[in-house]
């Protein structure tokens, strides 16, 4: 396995891939690796040839008050696991690589970012968008594979895809769960014991909505409502946003009548949770 910080290095080595014509399939990840990033790397193995990681915490997708400073890194468990995985290359640069002095170049989506997280983290995407185009140039890749735990993510790079005429096919990979349901994040290493139990009835909420949709409960309005008097009860809950949407737009729905998208976002204590489900 390779480990490249700069980015011209490792531009020539893909190009030298691709004149060989093998397929590059790409993980981008901020690090602290956990099961939900191995899913995508095995799912690129089963798809590419090589596999290139990337680990770097995107500074420009952080909001002034966010946990940037505390997001949790630990490489040389990250570089081992990626090695176990069988990740061919893994590009670690640093903030000065990618945004170097007098940096001022964004990439902005009009619509997608204007609900669900960007609401309450307006530049958000414009860093995730920004930072995946800048990634994409410099990794090539033929397929790129991200996870639906972030879904608003997920859209957003997708349709910049298509807007920019990029020449990459976005893999979307299922959420991957702990054993109590508790969707993987980097970010549950922050909760407590207790804070952990009240975080597993997030999930409880998407299925139990989906157990209600299934026997004909159609009021969006309604739904949310009783999953916020629930999450309300809680100890050490704020929430951001339950919505149901449609799954493509992502625009509020007000009545159930096909497949749809149910995301939320809730502080447990300091840490910011999502979680999703597409209720049938």
């Amino acid at each position: 396995m390779k480990v490249i910080q700069y980015p011209k290095e490792i531009q020539k080595l893909v190009n030298d891939i691709r004149k060989t014509d093998q397929t590059i399939g790409f993980v981008p990840t901020m690090g602290y690796l956990h099961q939900g990033h191995i899913s995508l790397i095995n799912a690129a193995r089963k798809q590419c040839d090589q596999v290139v990681l990337s680990i770097f915490v995107n500074p420009t997708q952080f909001g002034p008050n966010e946990d940037l400073s505390i997001y949790p890194n630990d490489l040389p468990k990250d570089l081992e696991m990626a090695k176990q995985a069988g990740v061919n290359i893994v590009f670690t640069p640093t903030k000065k690589d990618l945004y170097g002095e007098n940096y001022q170049t964004f990439i902005n989506l009009t619509q997608l970012p204007n609900c669900l997280c960007g609401l309450s983290r307006p530049t958000h995407f414009q860093g995730v968008a920004t930072i995946v185009t800048k990634l994409f140039n410099i990794v090539k890749p033929h397929l790129a594979f991200f996870g639906e735990k972030d879904y608003q993510q997920l859209a957003v790079i997708r349709q910049m895809v298509t807007d920019l005429n990029m020449d990459i096919s976005i893999v979307g990979c299922p959420i991957v769960r702990e054993k109590d349901g508790l969707a993987m994040s980097s970010r549950n290493v922050f909760l407590s014991d207790k804070q952990r139990q009240t975080a597993l009835n997030l999930y409880k909420i998407l299925l139990d909505t989906q157990e209600k949709v299934s026997s004909g409960k159609t009021n969006a309005n309604e739904l949310i409502q009783e999953a916020q008097d629930l999450i309300l009860t809680l100890p050490e809950t704020k929430i951001d946003y339950i919505k149901i949407c449609n799954k493509d737009t992502l625009a509020d729905i007000s009545k159930i009548t096909g497949a749809c998208l149910m995301a939320l976002a809730v502080h447990v204590g300091k840490t910011r949770l999502i979680d999703n489900m597409i209720l049938q």
